[in-house]
């Protein structure tokens, strides 16, 4: 399959995805605690398992690692290309009713996230990018291409995790920089926010897997941003030991 399909694929299980937690959603759910203490909910898990079968069909010679299997305790050893997924990025998010979560879907080849597709679920948006090649939005089945912007004038737009509003490090990083404002949102949205040119800044000072960032990585970088390593600020890479991601930086073009 050339990297044009292997998009649509991704892209079409990420909007299978979404409609199937939408509509776990719709009748009420569980939320379970993993043994690292996240949370984990049926939509999760079915979200899961319909993008690993869709995947493995279509393109069995692709080892996929996604979140919930490696929680189960599933080993996959990686070839030079893998899928990375991650079927509910945002999980707190879903469960206490807000907005702001993904499906992502990655691929990863020579250590590197070359294309991705990430839904958001509650509103109704799937974006997709090729390194390389460009990024897109699609809404109610109409695709536009997206890119990623320079910082305006009158300052930047940040964005930063929910879920680390009150880390310190975060104001500490920050002092200093011209901003316009700052919200506080869950999961992968930020990322596709900069890629489609609505802000500039996503620090991200607190943990995140592989699975969480390959896909919105890819569709940021494929809409002319960055991600980079803090502090160093060499572009984020992929294949770490344990899946685990090291502080980093995502901007605008």
């Amino acid at each position: 399959m050339t990297d044009t399909e292997l998009l649509a694929l991704a892209a079409d299980l990420a909007l299978q995805a979404a409609t199937l937690i939408m509509d776990i959603r719709a009748r009420g759910f569980e939320t379970l605690s993993k043994a690292d203490d996240t949370p984990v909910t049926e939509a999760d898990q079915q979200a899961e398992a319909l993008i690993l079968r869709g995947l493995r069909a279509a393109c069995p010679e692709i080892p996929v690692i996604a979140e919930e299997e490696i929680a189960a305790g599933h080993v996959v050893h990686p070839s030079a290309q893998y899928w990375l997924v991650d079927p509910l990025d945002g999980t707190r998010e879903f469960a206490a009713g807000r907005e702001d979560f993904t499906v992502n879907v990655g691929l990863v080849r020579d250590g590197r996230a070359v294309l991705g597709a990430v839904a958001l679920p509650a509103y109704g948006e799937v974006f997709g990018g090729i390194v390389g090649q460009g990024a897109w939005k699609r809404v109610g089945g109409v695709q536009q291409p997206i890119a990623a912007r320079k910082p305006p004038e009158a300052g930047l737009d940040v964005l930063a995790s929910r879920h680390y509003a009150d880390d310190p490090r975060l104001a500490e990083f920050l002092a200093g920089q011209k901003m316009a404002s700052l919200r506080n949102l869950g999961s992968a949205v930020k990322f596709v926010r900069l890629a489609e040119g609505v802000a500039d800044l996503y620090p991200r000072l607190g943990r995140t897997m592989e699975w969480d960032t390959a896909a919105p990585q890819a569709v940021l970088e494929a809409a002319g941003g960055h991600v980079r390593v803090l502090p160093g600020g060499e572009p984020l890479r992929y294949g770490k030991p344990g899946w685990e991601n090291p502080h980093f930086l995502c901007t605008g073009a």
